[in-house]
């Protein structure tokens, strides 16, 4: 066990610069399609637009969140990244029997299919790198255990 700290690692360096960019890619192809899409329809858009917009704006806080990843960015990142996975999977589901939310252009409809089935992928991958980043506990413990090692205040 090393006497040096080391610090979290982040989610949006290596891989995770992967992650994040198909996360900023949906974002960008996401956010106008469902503003066009709900504007079109205003006042009383289909669900299936709406469900659109709510995905994008999740897309967004998620490549920040991913691109941030640490402290409370990081707890922001696993929420938005787990209401992607459950959104998808519910609305891939109730896609198949409302012929409502079956739209042309939802992002979550037919599990992503508009979208290659990535919208369906890409929530797993990123509760994998999450968990595949998180703080390891001897990271903290290295830290608990061995206060000479972190630098005093004049040198921070």
């Amino acid at each position: 066990m090393s006497t040096t700290p080391t610090a979290p690692r982040a989610t949006g360096k290596g891989f995770g610069r992967l992650v994040v960019t198909v996360y900023g890619i949906l974002a960008f192809a996401a956010v106008p399609r469902a503003l066009v899409q709900i504007g079109r329809e205003w006042p009383e858009p289909p669900l299936a637009f709406v469900l659109s917009g709510v995905a994008a704006v999740v897309y967004v806080v998620a490549t920040v969140a991913l691109g941030v990843g640490r402290g409370r960015w990081r707890g922001l990142a696993w929420a938005t990244v787990g209401i992607e996975a459950v959104g998808v999977l519910v609305v891939g589901v109730l896609s198949l029997v409302s012929p409502e939310l079956r739209h042309d252009g939802s992002v979550w409809g037919l599990f992503g299919i508009g979208y290659g089935f990535v919208p369906l992928v890409l929530p797993f991958v990123g509760l994998w790198w999450l968990r595949r980043t998180r703080p390891r506990p001897d990271d903290v413990a290295d830290v608990a255990t061995h206060p000479s090692d972190q630098p005093l205040e004049s040198e921070a």
